[in-house]
């Protein structure tokens, strides 16, 4: 049954490698797939450009014929399955992967039409561009040759802008925006951002009839050294009859929500009764006033602004009742300048069940988690919403021959309910009207969780927060909870007669005490809206955990006395609570390295510091490595604390046997990870293949003093001996709205040994066999694993 197991890996994972080098070789052999008239277009260079126009200038190459970047596993996919007796498929292609760039001197012309045109729009007016295409084994090179000249200069700017109004207005206005300027070279891109923001500015301004065409520029390059004028145009309207450009004020609203999802049907009768000049009437009778006006930001009385207009569009929808939002605007009939909006909404499903499942498993354990998720998003008829969750699930130990559930030795089942509020809710304190970057929100949440980890521990937690969620700016977040209240009491089912238990599991004894945390918690955190693009940019978050202060003063002033070294906790109602303090942060760096590949570093720290009443951290507060967000060469909660190792904390089979399965956890965490993204196939069943290698390091240890655990004391000095390493491949399928990811990590360097024994790759690569025998004999029942899987949904970070 073991050789089985051994084999199957083995065979998987030569499989792998197998197969990528078939891509790979499939890629770089298509030239004997096209016909002998054809060449593949293998390299396309721009000539005589400058430097800072060569990226722009290649980007009007025509995609069919640019060179596939990276290794060309995208035409290699292709290969294999749009190909039939050595010669590409005409008709039921497939669409996976990318076709090679096949030569067409049709889109040649056209490329190098749309480069000239590139350079006379940057004001290189007597630009000209050639094209030649060289080939050679049906390998063909493309260069762009371009004879620019000197480029002309704008020496003058004119404008002539016919109504008063405007006029004053955009004056007023342009030095905040323009980039237009005399002694500029000549760039179209500049005068579109001009047009642009012109259009923008009259817009925020009541003029809602006011478009682009009225916008136009004159350049005259009828002169001498390469000079040319400028001159900005803005016509008036030529239907009105004022002969000028009218600014609209904002009249009576009409919201209206439709009476199902459906839509609106052909009839509908308005609510007779109007408040604040806002009419609304709800069709359907599932929602509240208030709730709905409240992000409303176009109000009567104030002149049309297009940004209050998209504000509402953007906070309607964020609302996440509403599956369509239309506004409309009516013109007043007794009054010129009025316009009355019209927001039509269209509600979206109410109600909604989701049942999540998942399978974690590796070569000694298997288990799954199942869980269940209501969901309403109109709870309170105010865009609440309220959910409820059911999870439970269990872990289980391989053993030859038997059932995989015969020894189950984790159970989890958590019950949990929120409520979400779309606003802020302050209790003696009237908060404004919040929404222009996002909606504030107010959490209350409660749950209950029990695990059971079989003869070793119960485990019982009862938690209950409020929290306020609100939007600085777009890329600003703030999160407080200023109640956070958990009552937690569990049973510790192993021998504590034995001192190895004591010094070797001093998290699991926490579980044995009934207590109390009564605390605050604040994150804030920045860029988290540009996670999913490909730029450049540093995300940070920062979250801190306080509990025990508030107590420790009511404590005292009852006259309670707490003495921590004697085992004396202070106490409400009969019961120690907690004091710490634990503060995280997470920096990334994120450098788009072109279209579809980034680099991504990450540094993850975090500490947990009891004082006052206590002297450990709560169980649920300690801080694990491993798994598919950290160092992903180990499984989640199996590195560390610093040096541990189970065989000397343990010394016998029987004690490791009896303490399988804990989690190795510590009150301090270092994680640091660097990862290379890239892309594999643009067209995948459906989706995008992506795949990233990556280097991973880090750790968790113990601060606390009275630390006996052998090797798991954080020490500066023993700093490189106890951080772990650990790199691998990971393959990301992104169907748009999910990324399914499969990280593989291989350990290189493994605290837990000393010295040259912690470089495990070299045993990795040889000695495989023999090391992991050695260990099985050493370590037993635990067996050691140098590759680990993850699966996910989304990011690792």
């Amino acid at each position: 049954m073991k050789a089985y197991k051994n084999y199957n890996k083995q065979d998987i994972q030569l499989l792998a490698i197998l197969l990528f080098i078939l891509v790979f070789i499939a890629g770089c052999a298509s030239t004997k797939y096209i016909e002998d008239y054809q060449a593949i277009v293998k390299k396309v260079k721009i000539d005589s450009i400058r430097k800072e126009y060569e990226e722009a200038a290649y980007t009007y190459v025509q995609k069919d014929i640019k060179p596939i970047e990276g290794l060309g596993i995208n035409v290699g996919i292709y290969n294999i399955f749009n190909t039939k007796d050595g010669k590409y498929r005409k008709t039921n292609i497939k669409p996976l992967g990318s076709p090679p760039p096949i030569l067409d001197s049709t889109l040649v012309e056209i490329s190098r039409s749309q480069i000239e045109k590139f350079l006379k729009s940057k004001g290189f007016f007597n630009a000209e561009v050639t094209s030649n295409i060289e080939v050679r084994k049906k390998k063909a090179k493309l260069t762009f040759t371009a004879k620019t000249g000197e480029p002309f200069m704008v020496n003058e700017l004119t404008h002539d802008i016919a109504d008063e109004n405007v006029k004053a207005l955009y004056l007023g206005a342009k030095n905040k925006f323009t980039r237009l300027h005399a002694g500029m070279q000549y760039d179209e891109d500049s005068l579109s951002y001009e047009r642009e923001e012109i259009y923008k500015l009259l817009r925020q301004n009541g003029y809602y009839d006011f478009v682009r065409p009225y916008v136009k520029f004159s350049p005259d390059s009828n002169q001498n050294n390469n000079k040319v004028k400028v001159k900005l145009i803005i016509d008036n309207p030529i239907d009105s009859a004022a002969d000028k450009h009218k600014v609209y004020t904002i009249g009576e609203t009409n919201i209206i929500v439709a009476p199902s999802t459906e839509g609106f049907t052909d009839s509908i009768t308005l609510n007779k009764r109007i408040f604040n000049r806002i009419r609304f009437t709800d069709l359907s009778g599932k929602f509240r006033r208030n709730p709905i006006t409240r992000y409303d930001f176009i109000r009567p009385g104030e002149k049309y602004n297009i940004d209050n207009e998209q504000l509402t569009y953007d906070r309607l929808y964020e609302l996440n009742i509403f599956k369509n939002v239309k506004i409309d605007y009516l013109k007043n009939k007794d009054t010129a300048s009025v316009i009355d909006p019209v927001i039509l909404l269209t509600p979206q499903k109410r109600m909604s069940n989701r049942i999540e499942g998942e399978i974690p498993f590796n070569n000694a354990t298997v288990g799954f988690s199942l869980s269940n998720t209501y969901t309403n998003n109109n709870f309170l008829k105010g865009g609440e919403k309220f959910q409820f969750q059911v999870k439970g699930g269990l872990q289980s130990r391989f053993i030859d021959g038997k059932s995989i559930f015969s020894d189950i030795y984790q159970r989890d089942f958590s019950v949990g309910a929120s409520l979400t509020v779309p606003r802020l809710m302050v209790p003696f304190i009237n908060i404004p009207v919040m929404g222009k970057n996002g909606i504030p929100y107010t959490t209350f949440s409660t749950s209950y969780l029990y695990a059971l980890q079989k003869d070793i521990t119960i485990r019982r937690v009862f938690i209950n927060s409020i929290s306020y969620d609100w939007v600085e700016t777009r890329s600003k977040l703030h999160s407080f909870t200023p109640l956070n209240f958990e009552y937690r009491f569990g049973s510790v089912l192993l021998d504590l007669d034995n001192q190895d238990v004591i010094n070797n599991l001093y998290s699991i004894l926490l579980l044995g005490r009934k207590d109390v945390t009564l605390g605050m918690k604040y994150a804030y955190s920045l860029n988290a809206d540009k996670l999913l693009q490909n730029k450049s940019f540093i995300y940070f978050r920062g979250n801190i955990d306080i509990a025990g202060n508030l107590l420790q003063g009511v404590s005292t002033l009852l006259g309670n006395k707490n003495n921590p070294e004697n085992d004396e906790f202070g106490k409400v109602l009969g019961l120690p609570y907690n004091q710490y303090v634990r503060p995280e942060i997470d920096v990334r760096w994120y450098k788009s390295l072109g279209e579809e590949s980034q680099l991504v570093t990450r540094l993850n720290a975090g500490i947990g510091y009891a004082y006052g009443n206590s002297t450990d951290i709560p169980f649920e507060k300690l801080f694990f490595a491993g798994g598919s967000s950290g160092v992903r060469a180990w499984q989640a909660r199996t590195l560390g604390p610093g040096n541990y190792n189970r065989a000397e904390a343990f010394t016998t089979t029987e004690a490791r046997a009896a303490t399988f399965g804990i989690d190795q956890l510590g009150q301090m965490k270092i994680e640091a990870n660097l990862e290379y993204r890239f892309s594999l196939a643009r067209k995948f069943f459906g989706g995008k293949l992506n795949g990233a290698t990556f280097l991973d390091a880090g750790n968790i240890w113990n601060i606390s003093p009275n630390e006996a655990q052998k090797g798991a004391h954080f020490k500066l000095d023993r700093l490189g001996q106890q951080i772990a390493l650990g790199t691998g491949l990971g393959f990301r399928y992104d169907v748009q709205f999910f990324v399914f990811r499969f990280d593989v990590g291989l350990k290189l360097k493994d605290p837990q040994f000393e010295g040259d024994e912690q470089w495990v790759i070299g045993k990795f690569i040889n000695g495989g066999k023999a090391f992991k025998a050695n260990y099985y004999t050493t370590h037993s029942p635990d067996r050691y694993r140098f590759v680990q899987y993850n699966f996910g949904i989304g990011m690792p970070f």
